[in-house]
């Protein structure tokens, strides 16, 4: 039993032909996509460094649109059923060299095809379930990340309360401090000024108290420079009732 014929394989193909390379190193770059979907071997190409990788990506991009406008294909369920790369012409040149002889130089080319057709049923099957797995985790983690961020804006919203409840704790503590030093500045004024009165009222006193000091003074001076006016007075009459006796008993004894 005879294989399929490369140019008989089911699919969608793109060629490109006299590619500048050779088809070993093309084909080194075709081993990786062969198998894979359309995306994991756009991702493939798109990470390799050779230069094969640039042409054959070109290739695939090419197979993905004539399978998607032509046969109405969905680019998502597309797989590389084939690839594969052909000699092309052989370019020659001729490189001088010593003695006056020449080297033959081969210019290589090469036909690349790529061939996407549709997965089959059963790995399209394989391949819901798993994105629909990926999509369960994915809305799990969402959900997960959701009631982390509800629980830190719970949070959040708690932390601005109490920081609120203590701004306006601070801010009415300081009201009543505020408060409490007007009154005892007011008190403070209050006193001042009572004693500002006191001051004024003693300073206002004190001459009279000086005065009325200075007139008891005088009073008591006048009293006592009458008192012994009084008393030489009385002397005075008590000198003259002896006299008066005195001359009564002469006359008495003259008698």
């Amino acid at each position: 039993m005879t294989a399929t014929k490369t140019n008989e394989r089911p699919g969608t193909r793109a060629v490109s032909r006299y590619c500048g390379m050779s088809a070993s190193k093309a084909r080194q770059v075709l081993d990786l996509i062969r198998g894979e979907d359309v995306q994991r071997a756009a991702e493939i190409l798109t990470g390799t460094e050779r230069e094969a990788a640039e042409t054959i990506g070109k290739v695939l991009t090419s197979a993905v649109a004539n399978a998607a406008h032509n046969d109405q294909q969905n680019p998502e369920e597309l797989y590389v059923s084939a690839c594969y790369a052909d000699e092309g012409t052989t370019m020659k040149r001729w490189r001088p060299r010593a003695r006056g002889r020449a080297t033959r130089i081969r210019k290589r080319t090469c036909h690349i095809t790529i061939i996407v057709s549709r997965l089959p049923a059963d790995k399209l099957e394989l391949r819901r379930r798993r994105m629909e797995a990926v999509s369960a985790n994915r809305s799990r983690r969402v959900d997960a990340s959701r009631r982390r961020a509800d629980l830190s804006g719970r949070l959040s919203r708690r932390r601005a309360a109490a920081a609120e409840k203590a701004a306006a704790e601070e801010a009415a503590a300081e009201e009543a401090e505020e408060t409490v030093t007007d009154e005892t500045v007011g008190e403070d004024v209050l006193t001042d000024e009572a004693t500002t009165d006191e001051a004024e009222a003693e300073t206002t006193e004190a001459p009279k108290a000086a005065k009325a000091t200075r007139a008891a003074k005088a009073k008591k001076a006048t009293k006592a420079e009458a008192e012994p006016q009084v008393e030489d007075s009385a002397e005075d009459g008590a000198s003259e009732d002896a006299d008066a006796s005195a001359g009564d008993d002469e006359k008495s004894e003259d008698e």
